[in-house]
């Protein structure tokens, strides 16, 4: 078997600097690239076909879960591992639904990151710091989201690019310039997401991608 190869997506230097001198104790593993935002996380997955992908959830321009759900779309056979100082269960669930296969805490231990790479390269799931009861409340929450969907989940993935990003203050043309799109393209995304969640306003939309967790306020 061959070396585990790993693509980093963090937006902090020092945080990828960390995890490369963590990995060079362990020849089994390579570090084939790193990211300093979600959407170059996206495009580098697609170009390097890492095994692994270690990712924080708040990144620039496109969150983790967003990518996660991009990676999972154009890469199946990537694995992706979520290394976060986030413990809210709610962003647990929302992970856990597009796919990640890992789980770790920045404050908890470097050997735990290895575990979540071995087990995940393996086929299997770590989620190190997640006790029994958090993971029942998970998934009854995750069960009750079900049951009680709103016009978030309606939004496709391209929307959701969308909305991160007028969330974080970019106007038409400079999302439309970062998205490869036309401004009339953006405008149509825009009418279809506040129809999809009663939105008035831009204001409206950053409250909205704030409770969902798309961005940190």
């Amino acid at each position: 078997m061959g070396r585990t190869r790993i693509l980093l997506v963090d937006d902090h230097q020092v945080v990828i600097g960390g995890i490369k001198s963590a990995l060079e104790d362990y020849p089994e593993f390579e570090v084939v690239g790193e990211a300093c935002n979600g959407r170059e996380g996206v495009r580098k997955t697609r170009q390097l076909k890492p095994d692994v992908v270690i990712m924080d959830i708040s990144l620039p321009d496109l969150n983790g879960m967003d990518a996660t759900m991009q990676i999972k779309k154009a890469e199946p056979n990537t694995r992706v591992i979520i290394f976060t100082m986030h413990s809210d269960k709610e962003y647990v669930i929302n992970l856990l639904k597009a796919g990640i296969s890992g789980y770790v805490l920045k404050e908890d231990s470097i050997s735990d990151l290895i575990l979540a790479i071995q087990a995940v390269k393996r086929g299997g799931t770590y989620f190190s710091t997640m006790a029994p009861k958090v993971w029942q409340e998970c998934c009854q929450a995750h069960c009750d989201r079900e049951h009680s969907r709103d016009g978030f989940d309606s939004l496709s993935l391209r929307e959701r690019e969308v909305l991160q990003l007028f969330a974080e203050g970019y106007s038409v043309k400079d999302v439309a310039s970062k998205l490869d799109l036309s401004p009339k393209t953006v405008e149509t995304h825009k009418y279809n997401i506040m129809e999809k969640l009663g939105a008035s306003s831009v204001v409206e939309l950053a409250r909205i991608a704030i409770r969902k967790k798309l961005i940190q306020a």
